[in-house]
């Protein structure tokens, strides 16, 4: 039994379309637990589970996906308007041979679509992305935060 029907009132805690982590009102505990999920299309739906991990370092925002069997030529990294970095790509069926016989197919196939937001410290003209042993990994440089100057005050008296 899942706790996401009854502890978020059915809704993905985490949509699949964008996911703002600095929008308040996609936060998991809001008030509006009864806004209904995206649908997919059927394109989307058959390898939409790609997983994708999301950290912040202190000079960057780094996603790592895991795209087991995917060539580097199979997925697109893009960077949207306001700040959306997309990731998408398709893993195509192995092509049939008439004389073959299948005992089992539990490998997926198909498109697979992520969108994340970002926030507004991310340097969306540098973003990089490199392909190594089937992990997808993508850096979005954040740009420094000024530290405030500070100045010590003699105190006199």
């Amino acid at each position: 039994m899942s706790i996401i029907p009854s502890f978020f009132g059915g809704r993905d805690p985490f949509p699949m379309d964008i996911w703002d982590p600095f929008n308040f009102n996609n936060f998991p505990f809001s008030t509006a637990l009864s806004v209904p999920r995206p649908q997919f299309s059927s394109e989307t739906a058959t390898f939409v589970n790609a997983r994708i991990d999301w950290k912040e370092t202190p000079e960057a925002h780094i996603f790592k996906a895991d795209l087991p069997g995917l060539k580097k030529e199979e997925v697109k990294v893009e960077v949207e308007e306001g700040r959306v970095l997309q990731i998408s790509g398709e893993r195509n069926k192995e092509q049939e041979e008439k004389n073959d016989k299948w005992h089992r197919i539990e490998r997926s196939s198909g498109n697979f679509l992520r969108r994340f937001r970002l926030p507004e410290n991310a340097k969306m003209d540098q973003v990089k992305a490199a392909m190594e042993n089937g992990v997808l990994t993508v850096t979005v440089p954040k740009e420094e935060v000024k530290k405030p100057d500070v100045k010590a005050i003699e105190i006199s008296g």
